[in-house]
Formats: structure tokens, C-alpha cells, sequence
């Protein structure tokens, strides 16, 4: 073989070489390469490793929704993105039904260990939860999805986003606030068979014009214009007669008043920018007490709506003989008689018809999730 081909084999055999060097070199370096950070989940570091994948930590949540509110399966999806997006465990989503409207599964979540229990849904689903938790040290949630959504406005939440609202169950601060109860000491002669006496509420209960207003509601129309149809049913009742009640505060005595309603508040904001009770406060330990009355048809509904405005606003009406208006007066212990059956509520869910009952407070009794 001439020089010439022994040079060629030479440099053919060279670039061989180089070129298994340069594969070799190549995949040495990818095996170490690290991962684009979107490529791969965040790591820490930890002792005896140089890495570790993170797990997902924090609290355990639980989420207690009315299946028949819209979009609760679509809202389930984005509740399961915005977890994982945090590294948070894969939370619990437990469905409310016709025989249990909340209280067992927020039970059930507590057990398997949740740290945050959020009511996804109305009032009923609020009050419902708020039953099964008040007591413990275990906070409550809100992700409002209902007409009236009374709690969640008075504490500020956002109303038509529910994953803002879920930002503030990420984020907020734990506030303990006051519990209602209310117990029926009588029913009335029409109430047959076995009825629960005892009902937790958060905003308001009453008796009177309210809650006939709560009771002839339609819910189709409900469902179409939201909390709007509940003044659509009140007006069928401006003419509704007044009701002589009976009450006694915090065991002292017995005064007789007329009425249209009479409300027992823990807080007092309620749909449309009506402020009914502006002294209220959810975690003062009070609860705060509403005489409504109007007399003179429209004039009086006129009137006692001014007032109403006025009080919200900050100012209080001295005006004397008037034929609308509410009076208010504060106490721990409520309790009222009537002659004649009526019917009552607690946070827009309707009790029943009854003679007599009592009102309590629990100070304290409930830590709610508020934005920070």
C-alpha cells in the first residue's frame, strides 16, 4: 500500500475515533443535564440526598357541595387544578343529598382527618356544615354558589367567582365567630308528626313577614332572577296582618308588642344592600333583636323602608308617631310566645309553624375562613 493509503486509513480510523468520543461525551452530559424547570416537579433538597421530589403537604381539604347547583362538576375540575397547582393533597369532594344536606359529610371530613371543611353551595349547605363543625376547632369554608348566600356577603366574600372565593379559603385567616341557635319550645296545632326543634343559624331568624316571604318564594323564579323573587313574594304579604307577640330578654320581664316581624340577628347585611340590623356583629356575643311594624298600608311599607336606608347609611329616625319603623334592643337569651301559630325561619330556611320558642347565642362556637 502506497503512503497515500496508509494516510487515508490513518485519518479515516482518527475520525472514527472522534466521533465515539463525541457520542460518548454527548450522552455523559444528558445524563446529567438537568431538567428544564417546567419538565419536572419542584425538588428539595434534603439530608443524605442531593435531591428529592417534593410530595404534596399542607392541609387536607374537604369539600361539602350541593351536586344540583350549575356547573358543579366543571367547578370540581378547577377546585382539583388549583390544589394540585400548590402541591396540596388531593382534597375530599363529598355530595350533599336530600337526606343528609351537609351535616354527615362535614362529620365524615373531620374524621378522615380534614383540616379545612368548605361548604360549596346555598344557605342550607352553609347552615348545614356550620352544624356538624361548630363546637370543633376545625375552620369552615365558603364557596358561595346559592341565591340569598347571606354569610358570605356579610364576611365579604366574592359572590360570582367561586375560585376567588377559593382563594380566600387558601389564603384567608381563621376568624372565630357567634353561633344562633334556636330551639321550638311549642309547635303549632297544624305541625304533625316528629319535626327537628333545634336549628343553628349565622345571620337571621324570625318570625312574621320574613318568613312568609321565605315561604312563598317560587323557586323557579328564584332560580331564573335570583334573591329578587324573594321581594316578588313579599309583596304579596304588605297586607298581611300584624302579629301579637310575647317576649321576654334574657330572663327578664314579659313585654307584649304588635308586629309584622320580629328578627334575631347574629349579622345584619342582607341582599340588594338592606342592612336590617347595623349594630350587629358576628363575633360580639349578642344577639341583636329587630321589632318591624308598619301601620297606614303603603304609606307605613314607605316609611319603614326609609328608615331602613337611613340606619344603613348611619343615621337613626327620631321622628315621633311613626307608622313604619324597626326597633332594636340586644340580649343573649330570647324568648317569644304567640297566640296564634306562625310560621319561623332560620338563615332563609323555613322551621315550621310554632307558639313559642327560644333564641340563644354561642359565643365563639364557630372558626370561619375569611379573607385575610
Amino acid at each position: 500500500m502506497r503512503a497515500e493509503g496508509w494516510i487515508a486509513l490513518v485519518a479515516d480510523v482518527v475520525a472514527l475515533v472522534a466521533l465515539v468520543l463525541v457520542v460518548l461525551v454527548w450522552r455523559r452530559q444528558a445524563r446529567w443535564r438537568p431538567d428544564p424547570p417546567d419538565a419536572r416537579p419542584w425538588v428539595t433538597p434534603r439530608a443524605g440526598s442531593e435531591a428529592a421530589v417534593e410530595q404534596p403537604s399542607g392541609p387536607l381539604l374537604a369539600f361539602v357541595i350541593n351536586p344540583s347547583k350549575p356547573d358543579a362538576a366543571t367547578l370540581r375540575l378547577k377546585v382539583l387544578a388549583a390544589c394540585a397547582g400548590r402541591y396540596l393533597r388531593e382534597p375530599l369532594w363529598l355530595e350533599t343529598t336530600v337526606e343528609d344536606p351537609g351535616v354527615g359529610q362535614a362529620k365524615a371530613a373531620v374524621e378522615a382527618g380534614a383540616q379545612i371543611v368548605v361548604a360549596v353551595g346555598g344557605d342550607g349547605t352553609v347552615r348545614a356544615v356550620a352544624s356538624a363543625l361548630a363546637g370543633t376547632s376545625t375552620p369552615m369554608g365558603i364557596i358561595p354558589l346559592g341565591t340569598g348566600n347571606l354569610l358570605a356577603r356579610n364576611i365579604d366574600l366574592p359572590l360570582a367567582d367561586p375560585l376567588a372565593a377559593l382563594q380566600v379559603v387558601l389564603d384567608g385567616k381563621d376568624k372565630p365567630i357567634d353561633v344562633g341557635r334556636l330551639h321550638v319550645d311549642r309547635w303549632g296545632p297544624e305541625e304533625k308528626g316528629p319535626r327537628e326543634r333545634d336549628h343553628l343559624f349565622l345571620v337571621i331568624a324570625g318570625i312574621g313577614f320574613d318568613a312568609a316571604m321565605v315561604a312563598d318564594t317560587d323557586d323557579v323564579l328564584k332560580a331564573k332572577v335570583g334573591w329578587i323573587a324573594y321581594f316578588v313574594a313579599g309583596v304579596r304579604h304588605l297586607h298581611g296582618r300584624r302579629t301579637r307577640v310575647r317576649v321576654s330578654l334574657d330572663g327578664r320581664a314579659t313585654q307584649t308588642a304588635r308586629v309584622r316581624s320580629l328578627l334575631i340577628g347574629n349579622c345584619g347585611r342582607l341582599p340588594g344592600g338592606i342592612t336590617l340590623l347595623p349594630d350587629a356583629v358576628l363575633d360580639d356575643g349578642w344577639l341583636d333583636v329587630a321589632a318591624i311594624d308598619t301601620r297606614g298600608g303603603l304609606a307605613g311599607w314607605a316609611q319603614l323602608f326609609g328608615e331602613v336606608v337611613l340606619q344603613g347609611a348611619g343615621y337613626r329616625s327620631s321622628m315621633p308617631a311613626r307608622i313604619g319603623h324597626i326597633d332594636h334592643i340586644r340580649a343573649q337569651v330570647v324568648q317569644l310566645h304567640v297566640r296564634d301559630a306562625i310560621t319561623a325561619q332560620v338563615d332563609g330556611d323555613l322551621v315550621g309553624d310554632v307558639l313559642a320558642l327560644t333564641s340563644t347565642i354561642e359565643p365563639g362556637a364557630l372558626v370561619l375562613r375569611v379573607p385575610a
